[in-house]
């Protein structure tokens, strides 16, 4: 297990939104949907669960419920503005493939 990191600029974000909303960790997970089969879930939470992954990258609690683990280790997770549009990123190695919008992707079983 590789584990979650955070660039620089996702580390700020996340880090200004726990400041903010209050939460003790950032999680990292996914849900079933789109074309591809994949999306990515980002929230903050105020407790860890018992089979949660717990990864800390930049003074940053992380946290990945199992079931998502396997889909997403290794990810770097970015935060990104391109003009008005303000995102996460997320380079995943386990990806692949994306659908055309960029909002669900796949990986292989």
């Amino acid at each position: 297990m590789t584990g979650i990191k955070l660039t620089q600029s996702a580390a700020n974000r996340i880090r200004s939104f726990l400041e903010r909303d209050g939460g003790t960790a950032f999680r990292l997970g996914v849900r079933k949907t789109g074309c591809s089969g994949w999306a990515y879930t980002v929230d903050l939470v105020d407790e860890i669960e018992a089979d949660d992954h717990v990864f800390e990258d930049q003074g940053i609690q992380i946290t990945v419920d199992s079931d998502a683990m396997e889909l997403i280790d290794g990810t770097v997770v970015d935060f990104v503005i391109d003009g008005l549009n303000r995102t996460f990123r997320f380079t995943n190695p386990n990806v692949t493939g994306e659908c055309g919008c960029g909002e669900s992707f796949a990986v292989s079983a």
